[in-house]
């Protein structure tokens, strides 16, 4: 398997991949499909599918932080961020994100035994740094002292809609960093079904961007969020009740 789709598509969002990064990133996939056949950690089992709907999907959400900054992606890939991915899965898109944006601190926060180990293993493989997995839910470490209001940046791919995936991110955002969510068509319907999550969560919405990315069919919309205010300490609530309830 070669990595054609995933350089050209990269090399598209402006962002040309090393030589070292490519290699990277070629091991990730391979020890994905090897697992997979084991553990079903994705649908996805073609690997020219994983670089587009895995890696290049990852790596779009760039394209939504470059969009609601005047810095061009070289000065956000030189700042030292704090990250969450919240229900990472197999490591989407935090470790994508990682590979190329070294000084990303990462935490990978994931409730399934089976998936945190494979993180914890790709990690190890990989040879990443200052990248963190914790096996929790979010409804409960976004309580903990250590994570809460912690995080500038706080991702989420497929995990739930927007207003129960807020009530799961917002928490962990400290003020002034960003919720980066990743939405398809109904990104827009979604965000205004949002309005009361946001005001009584301290998010504002700072935009929708569609984004394209090679190889996929569908737009994506990189959903982006701000945090300006505190969350009230009631949020989230138990395990379960954002997404039986939503705000």
């Amino acid at each position: 398997m070669t990595m054609r789709r995933l350089t050209e598509g990269a090399r598209q969002f402006g962002l040309p991949l090393s030589p070292a990064q490519t290699q990277t990133f070629q091991r990730y996939a391979d020890q994905l499909l090897e697992w997979n056949q084991r553990f079903n950690l994705t649908a996805v089992t073609d690997p020219e599918q994983v670089q587009i709907r895995h890696f290049l999907d990852s790596l779009s959400c760039l394209l939504g932080l470059t969009a609601v900054s005047a810095e061009p992606l070289s000065a956000w890939l030189a700042r030292p961020l704090q990250a969450l991915d919240i229900g990472t899965g197999a490591g989407f898109p935090g470790l994508p994100l990682k590979i190329v944006w070294p000084n990303l601190k990462l935490t990978l926060l994931e409730s399934r035994q089976k998936k945190v180990r494979f993180l914890e293993h790709i990690v190890a493989e990989l040879g990443l740094t200052t990248v963190t997995t914790v096996h929790d839910r979010a409804e409960t470490l976004a309580h903990h002292p250590q994570h809460r209001e912690a995080y500038d940046l706080v991702l989420g791919r497929a995990v739930a809609e927007l207003p129960v995936l807020l009530e799961y991110a917002l928490p962990f955002c400290r003020r002034g960093g960003m919720v980066v969510a990743q939405k398809g068509e109904a990104a827009t319907a979604e965000a205004i079904a949002s309005e009361r999550a946001l005001a009584i969560l301290g998010g504002k919405l700072r935009r929708i961007v569609p984004v394209e990315v090679p190889g996929l069919a569908e737009t994506r919309h990189i959903t982006i969020v701000e945090k300006v205010a505190p969350t009230p300490d009631r949020y989230p609530r138990r395990p379960g009740m954002p997404q039986k309830r939503p705000l």
